[in-house]
């Protein structure tokens, strides 16, 4: 009987094994793809990195440039393309467990892939070429570095891989996680208010504050920090600064991850020449500055989104659409999670209809459509933006209406500036209630294509001499003489009417000064102040009404915010205390969520003080920490001011250590009869995620010191501050 318990034992023991291998195995195996045919063409490029690590790639022709941009960016961060190239090909999963699956859910419920097989052909063949181009650089760099691949058959990848990441993630950036998220939970839609609720600006008036949703972490591609959830943008023109054209982009981004900032400068033979940065996955730089011209973005929020209920039979599995009843689209998609050292297959089915991808709650069933889906346009309009030479010609890729959201900020060497609400809005009727939840069964309600570009809110060369964005409503952009008045605007548009606090300082701020030349408007720049108003005046009322006769304890602490000055600049008492309160009454205002209790808010601000630092009034440098490997270093700014420390970690000393805010900042300047000159800035430097490079974070002690480093657009400044050149070859 000892024998055949011992038998039975090491059987089950060889199964547990058999399938321990299975589960650790399975996932490159299946995601194994037909052979994929070998990129033929050969490519070229140079890359020369300058003093701070910053690439500049050279080719003869573009798609030279795009295998260098591919290189130069692996030779980085090649871990943060990996997570972009498994999200585009839904195995995200496999990498980062249960958060990347619900990645990997979505990726499969918007069709990326679809999207990307039907559009990708449509596409130029020069914009193609440098998608493939982009590709091979990446395969290239995966075969010579095989000890740094996370992930099985993760390689060769192709160009209609890249652009599934873009399909993917392009209506992340007004927000649709906003949407997706509470309908998948079975919860309230989380929307703006629109222009039917009191309180919608008359003419003359400024439009009042309103929550905005910021994307949530579990079905955003963007990690918890979202897309672009803040930035600034200036653009002041000669006879404003008194000298040359001025475009500052200050974004707000991650500081690490899929849409982190990458720094670069490229220049081909065929006239690509442009100093910017890029995303993760992308051939080309998304910001910046060529020789004639430059621009920038802040996230819009726009009402991009329509919900619709559909009447279901009793099967559940047709739906009400007009006078018949249509088959619901079913796709049954497999999402590979990772639970420590194995991965385990989930089945799921993902549902669409006639107007959109589908989603089954509780509730009942909803559709959705938003701005741009199924057009990948994006990737020919930005290859074309970074050549354009003129702001007609500018204009006239931005009036394709194929990158759906985003604010453009510009500037140019002839003194123009102009400021456009990019965004795809759907092309609505009057009369429905468009933020409420729509009837499926109407036709009439299915909307085709956006609206034209003559119906968007724009500005070419205000009076004022200078326009901005801080993420807030288009109808506060260039002072009260020039701004566009809201009620000219159809509400079936959903453009948005939120005030930030930025936008409020902002606003004042250039208004108030009689000349925005460099030195002024860098003051207005990194100004760490906040207005009394919105959100802050809601939450300072509610501390001065606080009864704390049965928390006396927390009287010091109250009145020290409430003698504060509202700045955050490491100089009063009060920093670090109201640092700690207004980044939750930022977030509910701005996510159209409840806000927490102020008295438990502020009890737990003045606990985390006094456990970590023994008091209630640190400096706030040393509670606002740069931290970046062995770099520790002292920051100002907060949630919303213009000098932006956004978001940050908690970590075990206490310190906030600060992840999202101030990113990419450049400042481009163009004086008559002179080359365009520019300066940059990152917090940490060229190599992220490279602990042992020297440009993982040297950029770090000018960022805190609000100083910038040079870039070096012309070739002859980049030969002369060379620290390495090697040129790159597929053949």
């Amino acid at each position: 009987m000892k024998k055949w318990s011992l038998r039975i034992g090491a059987a089950v023991l060889v199964i547990l094994l058999a399938a321990f291998i299975g589960l650790a195995t399975w996932e490159p195996f299946w995601a194994k793809r037909e052979a994929i045919a070998a990129q033929q063409a050969t490519y070229t490029a140079e890359i020369i990195r300058d003093e701070f690590g910053v690439p500049h790639i050279y080719g003869e022709r573009d798609r030279d440039v795009a295998y260098g941009v591919a290189i130069a960016h692996s030779e980085d961060d090649f871990s943060t393309l990996q997570d972009v190239i498994a999200m585009a090909r839904g195995r995200y999963g496999a990498i980062a467990g249960e958060d990347g699956a619900a990645i990997d859910y979505v990726f499969h419920l918007l069709d990326a892939r679809g999207t990307a097989e039907q559009h990708y052909p449509e596409l130029p063949e020069d914009t193609r070429a440098l998608f493939e181009a982009y590709a091979t650089g990446l395969n290239d760099f995966a075969a010579d570095n095989p000890d740094e691949v996370k992930l099985g058959n993760l390689f060769p990848v192709t160009g209609t891989d890249v652009a599934a990441g873009f399909a993917l993630r392009q209506p992340f950036f007004f927000g649709l996680n906003g949407v997706i998220e509470p309908l998948v939970k079975g919860e309230d839609l989380r929307r703006e208010y629109g222009p039917d609720i009191p309180g919608f600006p008359r003419e003359g008036t400024p439009p009042d504050e309103q929550p905005v949703h910021e994307s949530d972490v579990a079905y955003s591609p963007f990690g918890r920090d979202g897309a672009m959830s803040g930035s600034n943008a200036f653009a002041v023109a000669p006879e404003k600064s008194g000298g040359p054209t001025i475009l500052v982009s200050n974004s707000h981004q991650p500081w690490r991850g899929g849409v982190a900032w990458y720094e670069l400068v490229v220049e081909s033979e065929e006239g690509w020449h442009y100093a910017g940065a890029n995303f993760p996955g992308s051939p080309f730089p998304f910001l910046g500055h060529n020789e004639t011209l430059g621009w920038t973005n802040t996230v819009n929020t726009p009402d991009m989104v329509d919900v619709y209920e559909l009447e279901m039979d009793e099967s559940g599995r047709r739906y009400r659409f007009g006078g018949e009843w249509r088959d619901l689209e079913v796709e049954s998609v497999t999402l590979p999670v990772r639970f420590g050292p194995v991965t385990l297959p989930v089945w799921r089915d993902v549902y669409r209809s006639v107007h959109g991808p589908v989603i089954r709650n509780e509730r009942g069933t909803f559709a959705f459509r938003y701005g741009g889906i199924d057009n990948l346009g994006q990737l020919d309009a930005y290859y074309r933006l970074n050549k354009v030479e003129t702001l007609e010609e500018w204009q006239a890729i931005l009036a394709r209406m194929d990158i759906p959201s985003t604010n453009f900020i510009y500037g140019d060497r002839e003194g123009n500036i102009a400021y456009v609400y990019n965004a795809a809005l759907p092309d609505r009727p009057q009369g429905p209630n468009w933020r409420g939840v729509l009837d499926g069964s109407d036709p009439a309600l299915l909307w085709d294509g956006p609206v034209e570009y003559e119906e968007l809110p724009r500005y070419v060369n205000p009076a004022s001499g200078w326009l901005y964005n801080a993420n807030n409503t288009p109808f506060t952009a260039a002072g009260a003489e020039s701004d566009l008045v809201a009620s000219q605007f159809a509400p079936e548009l959903g453009v948005e009417l939120k005030q930030t606090n930025r936008s409020r300082m902002a606003w004042k701020l250039l208004s108030e000064a009689d000349r925005l030349d460099s030195d002024t408007l860098r003051r207005i720049k990194y100004d760490t102040s906040y207005a009394r108003e919105g959100y802050i005046a809601d939450l300072w009322d509610a501390l001065a009404a606080l009864d704390l006769s049965d928390r006396p304890d927390l009287a010091p602490a109250r009145n020290l915010l409430l003698a504060w000055d509202f700045k955050a600049d490491n100089i009063g008492r009060g920093d670090s205390l109201a640092l700690l309160m207004i980044r939750e009454f930022m977030s509910c205002r701005y996510q159209n969520k409840p806000c927490p209790e102020v008295l438990g808010e502020l009890e737990k601000a003045v606990d985390h003080l006094e456990t970590y630092f023994g008091r209630i009034d640190p400096p706030m440098g040393e509670l606002l920490r740069l931290r970046q490997g062995s770099v520790d270093l002292p920051l100002d700014g907060g949630s919303d001011t213009l000098r932006a420390s956004t978001l940050w970690d908690v970590e075990e000393d206490g310190r906030l250590a600060v992840r999202h805010g101030d990113s990419f900042i450049q400042w481009v300047e163009w004086l008559p009869g002179e080359r365009v000159t520019s300066r940059s800035i990152q917090p940490y430097g060229a190599a992220t995620t490279r602990p042992n490079s020297p440009h993982f974070a040297d950029q770090a002690t000018l960022f805190v010191q609000h100083r910038m480093k040079p870039v070096h657009f012309w070739r002859e400044d980049v030969l002369a501050n060379a620290v390495t050149r090697k040129t790159v070859t597929h053949r």
